[in-house]
């Protein structure tokens, strides 16, 4: 759990740090076997949603935490950075809008991201 919490927190920064939009950390571990958190962020246009998925995974790279698959590249609409336990969905705002992840796993429980972008080593959230 530990390492799940420690890549949320490198994601929600990161992603932060490049300015996406609408930042969301949703707990979906007990719901299904696919992550435990799924962390959904937008940006204004396909050139923005493929910079935030490159510098987080870049970001995270630098921390030893490597993707175990990318996809979505070629669309830049929604670009999926698989990191096991957690999945980062980094959207165009109108793909965001059609597939609304966030009423999909809406039984989740959203966790605050200022637990991720606070305190570094305060813990209390996923």
């Amino acid at each position: 759990m530990a390492e799940t919490k420690t890549t949320v927190r490198a994601l929600v920064r990161a992603l932060d740090k490049h300015k996406a939009g609408n930042i969301r950390v949703i707990e979906v571990g007990e719901l299904t076997s696919l992550a435990d958190v799924f962390v959904i962020c937008e940006g204004g246009s396909s050139t923005q949603v493929r910079a935030l998925a490159d510098y987080a995974e870049e970001e995270l790279k630098a921390q030893g935490i490597v993707p175990l698959r990318v996809e979505g590249y070629r669309s830049q609409g929604w670009i999926v950075l698989d990191y096991g336990d957690v999945v980062a969905h980094v959207f165009h705002h109108e793909t965001r809008t059609f597939y609304d992840l966030e009423r999909l796993w809406k039984d989740g429980r959203e966790a605050d991201i200022t637990e991720f972008l606070d305190n570094e080593g305060d813990d209390n959230a996923v």
